[in-house]
């Protein structure tokens, strides 16, 4: 068994965006299959930028906020309680279009 508490959590930046912070709950490696699982907080405005990962499935669950993720050219909104999940080679880019922090809780599974 392990446990984490985001409080006690460092953070770091993501990889399409440093400016947008992350907590890792759940490192590359302690899950089988399982790539990452973790929080990333979007300040106003902030943008993770398009791209797709040609293995992984990625779910996100919008904690927080409000936003835009665009999927393949098609724009999905984002408000507390939706879940988004892409496919291998989907193209995604995450925006907070709100005025408040976008949290989105997330895992990826190859």
């Amino acid at each position: 068994m392990k446990q984490v508490k985001l409080s006690e959590l460092g953070d770091q930046g993501v990889s399409h965006n440093a400016a947008i912070r992350k907590k890792v709950m759940v490192q590359p490696g302690e899950i089988p299959h399982l790539t990452t699982f973790s929080q990333a907080t979007f300040a106003p405005g902030q943008v993770a930028t398009a791209h797709a990962h040609s293995d992984m499935y990625e779910v996100f669950l919008v904690s927080a906020g409000t936003g835009a993720m665009v999927v393949n050219g098609q724009e999905q909104p984002l408000s507390p309680g939706v879940c988004i999940w892409v496919e291998p080679g989907d193209v995604h880019e995450v925006t907070n279009t709100g005025a408040h922090p976008l949290v989105l809780t997330y895992f990826g599974v190859v």
